[in-house]
């Protein structure tokens, strides 16, 4: 709502705003861009204009919604899906992402992959070999395998150490 309405205030024509994204038209002038950018800094928003930025974002929000929100398993390889779903050369995207964010697509997949294992660790919904499963790891070995790489602890230890967080919270 906030994008939408800092357009119609600085009154620029816009075809669509969904999250994350608004295309607007193209006799926007410098100085309403300007603008719109000041307007959305409050709101910790930023205005991309240039078309590889905007890729490198696409390729984040793919992912993130990949495994965040999505509870089916890649039917194809990531690259893909990434290629299907952006309708770019993967290896366009891949040179173009290492070199804008500083690390490979598959490394910011897994990241957020152990991202969204803590979170359902946290949650103690699910035990480790359900993760697993729940987020398409072919193994629980291999998933804590991977954990401790980006964590440096085991899946378990991490639960244990949360547990005991959130106990010493709720003793004061």
């Amino acid at each position: 709502m906030v994008v939408k309405s800092e357009l119609e205030k600085q009154g620029i024509s816009f075809h669509s705003v969904e999250l994350g994204e608004a295309r607007i038209g193209d006799e926007t002038s410098e100085r309403q861009l300007l603008q719109l950018q000041k307007g959305l800094q409050p709101a910790g928003l930023q205005l991309l204009d240039d078309k590889r930025a905007i890729l490198v974002e696409n390729i984040k929000k793919v992912i993130i919604e990949l495994v965040h929100y999505s509870e089916e398993p890649l039917s194809v390889n990531l690259s893909d899906y990434l290629s299907d779903k952006l309708g770019n050369n993967y290896k366009y995207m891949a040179a173009l992402f290492s070199e804008v964010h500083g690390s490979t697509i598959e490394k910011f997949y897994i990241r957020h992959k152990i991202e969204r294992v803590k979170e359902l660790l946290v949650y103690d919904e699910f035990n480790l070999t359900e993760i697993a499963r729940k987020m398409h790891y072919s193994s629980v070995a291999y998933l804590s395998a991977q954990f401790r790489k980006i964590t440096g602890l085991t899946p378990s230890h991490f639960r244990k150490l949360r547990k005991l967080r959130r106990n010493m919270l709720n003793d004061f």
